[in-house]
C-alpha cells in the first residue's frame, strides 16, 4: 500500500481538539493500514517524529430510513502521538 493511501482525512470533534494541546492528533486511516504504515505516513507527510500510534476500529451503525435499516461501512482511526515540540500545521489553522 503506498503511503500516501494510508491517511485518508483528519478527525476535527471536540474531543480531538482537547487531545491536540496533548500532542495527539487523530486521523481516519485505511481499514488495511497497520501502526507503523501510518507512523512513517505521518512522518512523511507532516515532517515530525511520532512516538506512538493507537489505532481504533469503530463498527459500522445502522441507521432506518424510513421503513428500511441501511448499514454505514466500519472504518478505522488513529490517534497519533508525536515528540514533544512537534506539531502539525493542518490542525492549528494556519
Amino acid at each position: 500500500m503506498n503511503l500516501f493511501e494510508v491517511l485518508r482525512r483528519p478527525l476535527v470533534t471536540e474531543k480531538s481538539t482537547r487531545l491536540s494541546e496533548r500532542n495527539k492528533y487523530v486521523f481516519e486511516v485505511d481499514k488495511r493500514a497497520n501502526k507503523d504504515q501510518v507512523r512513517l505516513a505521518v512522518e512523511k507527510a507532516f515532517k515530525v517524529d511520532v512516538v506512538s500510534v493507537n489505532m481504533i476500529k469503530v463498527p459500522g451503525e445502522t441507521k432506518k430510513m424510513g421503513r428500511r435499516a441501511v448499514s454505514r461501512p466500519a472504518w478505522k482511526k488513529a490517534i497519533v502521538t508525536l515528540k514533544e515540540g512537534d506539531k502539525i500545521q493542518y490542525f492549528e489553522g494556519v
